[in-house]
């Protein structure tokens, strides 16, 4: 193996009777001497705010878009280092006079404005834990994480306002504030004053404080934020990140694009879209902030998306696989429709650029003509200075990546992080093409190996090594809040088990190919606990055994259904449909009956719109031994579900497709 990009740090590990076996411990290049420390006087990320505002009081730090007189949506409107500082400084001195302390916590709900961001701050600034709350983990997941994280004061988006009201009676024996982003209305203030909870605006919150007052002394040792993951059961966990791992993960950022693209600048912004809940947003945010960038929010309507993108001229963009595949799809249909003589010049240029990037040179230098007459049209899709392209949150598809690679002008990484690892624990480089298709290097605060998972048959030891990524080093999360249980299930020996099988590449870069527990994660970034969908669907009284997958580059799920044979005649007769059980099982109509008859029964147990089924194939046999399709438990192979059911599966999302078109 030529490991162009990683050092091995410590050899491999063969296997206990208490352990897999486990390969070498590897290092990025950029990092072989030693993985980055976070300097001495150091100890908040609150100090990257603080200097930024120092060094650079007027530049332009969060802009949103505010509607004009005929309520037209204008231009963006800025706050600068210096107003957003102040703004911290007095809504934190207004925790304290609501009695929080350091170490207390605070929750932040609502979708990505200067406000999210502000109170983040406030919190940094008085060393106060931020807990964001979001609904796409379930219908009570606030209520649940209001109370197992006892917050006791919530900053609440002025659309957030009536749910959170809702599930008051439930949580107000910790809750005792509401800050609103905005306004608030008498009625609601009425609503919760009668639960014992007191509401503010925006405004009044902040005259409660003052912009003289001491701040606590803070140290990295201490907990920044507390972030909610849907668990593999019902409950999310927090996950607990400390001032040193959050500022350790925007260091490392900060010194691979040093080394290998250029770092960011006073001269750039960031276009702020994918929400600020989850890690990944925050910490490119928090990066931002500390180089002194400037931070544009979108409207928070995916239909204007592109068009906000187009308005605020970004450098730097953040995506998911679903916003790039729209990208592609818009920028596909614009040249097809173009003309056969420009789609003729396009392909030609396409295809130049891409040969010259395989050869390896670099992107400035792939085809720079060609990037001038032909190109500059296509990165217009997102205002045309974008410089650097950042994805993560589920699997890239290779064409898509390609694609913005030779068309946008711009360096693109593809990561791989969770919420444990601070975001970001590997990430391709960004001008090194043979990376494509793969989720790079560790990053250079992190180690990793991979550890055999024999009963899927990976084997981490083999000459291609496969087997379950596992990380260590200065970025990782500090255990669950209150789960010491999972905590212990997940760290074993200062290396953290992710669950994802990750297959080595000749280079060093690293593929993701499988998911060890049985969550998948859907192209929208959506994780789905599929064990717990299946135990809810076979409450429909017309399935007896339902094996269901989601393909992470699709954005939903089908399933394999055994149906009742009785219920399933019995539809049959009461429809003058004669076929026996076996042709039943193809019949369409049948086929229809049984998805609707499940969907209705996911709908009765509240599921959610991406958990439920678009397509169903039905089966007459029943998974056995014999197919070693389930253990001997009756538990079901996953893997070996897949294998069997390979074709059957692309045909039912190709047939679910195209009952979307």
């Amino acid at each position: 193996m030529s490991m162009d990009y990683i050092v091995k740090v410590e050899e491999s590990r063969p296997a206990t009777d208490r352990k897999p076996s486990a390969g070498p411990v590897f290092r990025c290049i950029y990092a072989k001497d030693g993985l980055l420390e976070v300097p001495a006087g150091l100890e908040s990320p609150w100090q990257f705010f603080s200097d930024s505002a120092l060094k650079n009081p007027n530049n332009q730090m969060l802009g949103r878009r505010v509607p004009d007189s005929k309520l037209q949506v204008g231009p963006y409107v800025w706050l600068t280092y210096k107003e957003a500082y102040d703004s911290a400084i007095r809504i934190g001195s207004s925790m304290r006079s609501r009695g929080l302390n350091p170490g207390d916590c605070c929750g932040i709900y609502g979708s990505n404005c200067p406000e999210w961001i502000t109170a983040m701050e406030a919190c940094n600034s008085q060393a106060i834990v931020y807990v964001p709350l979001y609904d796409t983990l379930g219908p009570n997941a606030v209520e649940f994480i209001i109370n197992h994280a006892e917050i006791s004061l919530a900053f609440v988006q002025e659309t957030k306002l009536s749910s959170i009201l809702s599930c008051l009676p439930n949580c107000k024996s910790y809750l005792k504030t509401i800050v609103s982003f905005g306004n608030i209305s008498s009625k609601q203030k009425k609503e919760a004053e009668e639960l014992g909870v007191s509401c503010f605006s925006w405004e009044e919150f902040s005259h409660l404080g003052s912009l003289v007052c001491e701040l606590p002394p803070k140290q990295k040792t201490d907990i920044c934020t507390i972030m909610y993951t849907s668990g593999t059961t019902g409950e999310p966990k927090g996950v607990i990140l400390t001032n040193g791992a959050i500022m350790a993960e925007v260091l490392s950022v900060d010194h691979l694009l040093f080394l290998t693209d250029r770092v960011a600048t006073e001269e750039d912004s960031y276009f702020s879209f994918l929400p600020l809940a989850h890690v990944y947003d925050q910490i490119i945010e928090t990066y931002c902030i500390y180089k002194g960038a400037s931070i544009g929010f979108w409207r928070g309507d995916i239909r204007y998306l592109i068009e906000d993108a187009q308005e605020l001229k970004p450098s730097i963009f953040c995506g998911v696989p679903r916003v790039y595949d729209r990208i592609y799809t818009g920028t596909m249909s614009k040249i097809s429709s173009g003309g056969a003589f420009r789609k003729k010049l396009f392909d030609f240029a396409y295809n130049y650029k891409l040969g010259n990037l395989e050869k390896g040179l670099p992107q400035a230098q792939a085809a720079p003509l060609l990037d001038r007459l032909v190109f500059d049209k296509t990165k217009q899709t997102l205002g045309g200075r974008v410089r650097i392209m950042l994805s993560g949150a589920a699997p890239l598809p290779r064409h898509v990546e390609e694609f913005l690679r030779v068309t946008n002008c711009s360096t693109l990484s593809q990561g791989y992080g969770l919420t444990e690892s601070c975001g970001g624990c590997l990430t391709s480089i960004g001008d090194v093409f043979p990376m494509i298709g793969t989720v790079g290097v560790p990053v250079t605060t992190i180690e990793v190996r991979l550890e055999s998972v024999p009963e899927m048959g990976y084997d981490a030891l083999s000459s291609i090594p496969r087997g379950e990524i596992c990380l260590r080093g200065k970025s990782l999360f500090s255990g669950y809040h209150k789960r010491e249980d999972l905590t212990k299930e997940v760290l074993i020996d200062g290396w953290f088990h992710t669950g994802d099988i990750g297959e080595l590449q000749p280079n060093g870069a690293m593929k993701i190919i499988d998911r060890k527990k049985n969550i998948f994660k859907l192209s929208q970034g959506e994780y789905v606990a599929v064990e717990n969908l299946e135990n809810t669907y076979t409450r429909c009284p017309l399935v007896s055994s339902i094996w269901i997958y989601g393909n992470s580059f699709e954005s939903f799920l089908v399933a394999v259904v055994i149906p009742e044979r009785q219920a399933l005649e019995d539809w049959a007769a009461s429809h003058n449909v004669t076929d026996d059980f076996k042709s039943l099982c193809k019949n369409l109509k049948a086929r229809k009956y049984i998805l609707d008859e499940l969907n209705s029964t996911g709908q009765t147990h509240k599921l959610r719109g991406f958990e439920m089924l678009k397509a169903v194939h039905l089966e007459p046999h029943p998974f056995d031994m014999e197919r070693d399709l389930i253990t001997p438990t009756f538990k079901l192979k996953r893997p070996q579900l897949l294998k069997y059911y390979k074709d059957c599966i692309d045909q039912l999302y190709s047939e679910a497709k195209g009952l979307k078109a």
